[in-house]
């Protein structure tokens, strides 16, 4: 079992192709959530697109800054990230990069370093994008909407809701419920639910 995360919009702040570290801001709860899988032993990663990185935007040593201060403001919060996976390419239609969300090369990364199966893995994010992996591999999607989430994204979600898909007010609601689909009923350690 694991929990796959978008982080701009779900865990950050999505400041739009961030290359100073010192913008990095959590949403509110999103620590919780993430140190609340931890204590039901779920391992957590972050997965991004970044192409901020092939526009010239943002350089890889800048994006390097930016997930670890990402990293280390979870931490401060008693809140562990296993790994941070990211896209750098471009998107592109006629050509979809085999990583970039929503494709699924970098769950496949992480599954394979990390013995994961997709199947039993809960896919998060503020857009559509970061639940269709979900449908693929046969796990959970949760959409958890944000300020930058394109309200189509949400119809999208909404329009697919099923027992494997769902649409959340928060990170925590979407933890909560994804480790409930994935048939963890009862908490492996019993510490406070994140809000």
């Amino acid at each position: 079992m694991a929990l796959f995360l978008d982080r701009d919009g779900t865990v950050i702040a999505d400041a739009h192709y961030l290359a100073d570290p010192s913008g990095v801001r959590l949403i509110a709860g999103a620590a919780d959530a993430v140190r609340w899988a931890n204590a039901q032993q779920v391992p957590v990663f972050l997965i991004t697109n970044q192409s901020g990185i092939a526009r010239g935007l943002i350089t890889p040593a800048q994006y390097e800054a930016t997930r670890e201060r990402t990293e280390a403001l979870l931490a401060e919060a008693g809140a562990a990230i296993v790994q941070t996976y990211h896209c750098p390419h471009l998107p592109d239609p006629a050509r979809p990069c085999p990583c970039r969300k929503p494709g699924l090369g970098m769950y496949q990364q992480a599954a394979a370093e990390h013995g994961l199966d997709l199947a039993r893995a809960a896919y998060i994010g503020d857009r559509w994008r970061d639940v269709q992996p979900a449908i693929a591999t046969g796990g959970v999607g949760v959409l958890v909407p944000g300020v930058e989430t394109p309200v189509d994204d949400v119809e999208q979600a909404r329009s697919a809701l099923s027992s494997r898909l769902h649409v959340a007010d928060s990170l925590g609601d979407a933890v909560r419920w994804a480790l409930a689909a994935l048939g963890m009923t009862q908490p492996i350690h019993s510490n406070s639910e994140p809000s």
